[in-house]
């Protein structure tokens, strides 16, 4: 078990003054963190990581117990790249980050073994894991992705069919390494997933993570970026489109924790039908340590109908004053009438001028995958959705 220096759940959320006093905890690295789900107090939906979250839908995966045996999982045969199952008490097991939040720390204490998927060699490949068949009952998993250094990869994590989920996701890319990583929620209609995503990246290495949101009753992603050497690169992107009672959230943080990193964050979403949700927090943390730092991070909500929420919440902390650049942007509004004059103007119904837009607006994300084929097949699942409106 590994554990933050706070002895009981009282101080959670506090951190102890030089007077033997307990202050609020001011700064985003220096949040409780434990494997220990014990050392979490009860969810209530008025702590500052669950307030935007229907927390009430989800009371089994912070709180109760969950399934911790192995999912099951189809991956493609791809050379340079091994998945195998590893126990929980396996080295290369918290090498990324530790749980921040219940649901985080209750997948951690309940899962037996790890899916770990290995990557090696210098050759470009793609392998896609996918989770389906995990059914109505409350589940917590771990998986680790790991990048030999110098290799290149894309990993595409997808998940599909009924689930109620609680996962943590490390990532760890190694020295030189160029890895993509794509979570893709195409979950049933009626599920819950609440995912924590770790990742370390070492010297000179990148990684860029990308969260596809379609599917889900509730589906919260959580990644986490922590810049550890020089060099490092990451670019967080964000696609989610979010329907009639539908809740969909994303809470990023980039810690830039060594000199001369770079970090670009761009999450783009929709929103249409009655009670369509989404929830954005982007927190980018520039230490002491880390100057030449070069950071942005943007959030950018297209609404489509009335009766949705867009919530969208950009924090920026610099604790050194040498750096490239740093900037945040957070944006939510209807269509641009401009763009949709323009488009009739030249002979297309409304309609359709509306799902160009539309189609415009989101494919900046989905492009940037570098895979052709499920670039391909993402847009037609927009495409589904906003033929659904």
């Amino acid at each position: 078990m590994q554990s933050t220096a706070m002895p009981t759940s009282e101080q959670h959320g506090f951190r102890p003054h030089s007077d033997g006093a307990f202050v609020p905890v001011q700064t985003r690295s220096e949040r409780f963190r434990s494997t220990d789900v014990a050392e979490f107090p009860p969810v209530t939906g008025r702590e500052h990581e669950w307030k935007y979250s229907p927390v009430a839908a989800f009371a089994d995966l912070t709180s109760g117990e969950l399934d911790g045996a192995r999912v099951e999982v189809e991956s493609t045969d791809v050379a340079g790249v091994s998945v195998s199952w590893i126990p929980s008490d396996d080295a290369r097991i918290g090498r990324a980050g530790i749980p921040e939040d219940r649901a985080s720390a209750n997948a951690w204490s309940s899962f037996d073994e790890a899916l770990l998927v290995a990557i090696s060699g210098e050759e470009a490949k793609t392998v896609t894991v996918t989770r389906s068949g995990l059914g109505i009952a409350p589940r917590g998993a771990h998986t680790v992705i790991e990048a030999a250094p110098n290799s290149r990869a894309l990993v595409v994590l997808r998940g599909t069919g009924d689930a109620r989920l609680a996962e943590n996701v490390e990532v760890v890319v190694g020295e030189g390494a160029n890895l993509t990583v794509v979570s893709l929620q195409e979950w049933t209609d009626d599920s819950v997933h609440l995912a924590s995503h770790f990742s370390r990246i070492a010297r000179d290495a990148k990684l860029k993570h990308i969260v596809v949101s379609l599917g889900g009753k509730v589906v919260r992603v959580n990644p986490s970026t922590h810049l550890a050497e020089q060099g490092g690169d990451v670019e967080a992107l964000g696609l989610y489109f979010s329907d009639a009672g539908q809740h969909l959230e994303q809470q990023v943080f980039v810690h830039h924790d060594a000199p001369h990193t770079r970090s670009r964050v761009t999450y783009k979403g929709a929103l249409q039908g009655e009670g369509a949700r989404s929830v954005w927090i982007g927190d980018v943390l520039i230490g002491n340590a880390a100057t030449g730092t070069d950071s942005y991070e943007q959030n950018r909500n297209l609404v489509l109908t009335d009766g949705t929420r867009a919530d969208s919440v950009p924090n920026l902390e610099i604790e050194t004053g040498d750096i490239e650049g740093a900037g945040h942007a957070s944006a939510t509004g209807r269509f641009d009438d401009e763009q949709l004059f323009y488009l009739q103007a030249r002979g297309i119904p409304e309609e359709e001028a509306r799902r160009l837009v539309v189609r415009g607006f989101l494919a900046e994300v989905v492009q940037q995958i570098g895979d052709a084929e499920l670039e391909e097949r993402l847009m037609a699942a927009l495409e589904a959705e906003l033929q659904g409106s």
